[in-house]
């Protein structure tokens, strides 16, 4: 596995411990809700963005494109 693939898992699993805080649900709930409504393929697309970004601005980011795929939380 490549240092870059290390570092983008990395990332994911701290994300989804954000999210999952934010929205007071456990991790795997958050994981589950943010694969459900599409945040994770927005995740990983714009990962070269969103790592560069605060954790609050990432999650608000990919909480929005949760709602826009149907998801509810807020």
């Amino acid at each position: 596995m490549s240092r870059e693939d290390r570092n983008v898992i990395g990332y994911m699993v701290a994300f989804v411990s954000e999210f999952a805080k934010r929205f007071g649900l456990r991790s795997r709930e958050a994981y589950a809700y943010i694969k459900r409504f599409r945040g994770l393929d927005h995740l990983e697309e714009h990962y070269g963005v969103l790592h560069t970004l605060s954790f609050d601005d990432s999650v608000t980011a990919v909480a929005q494109v949760c709602i826009n795929n149907g998801g509810e939380l807020r």
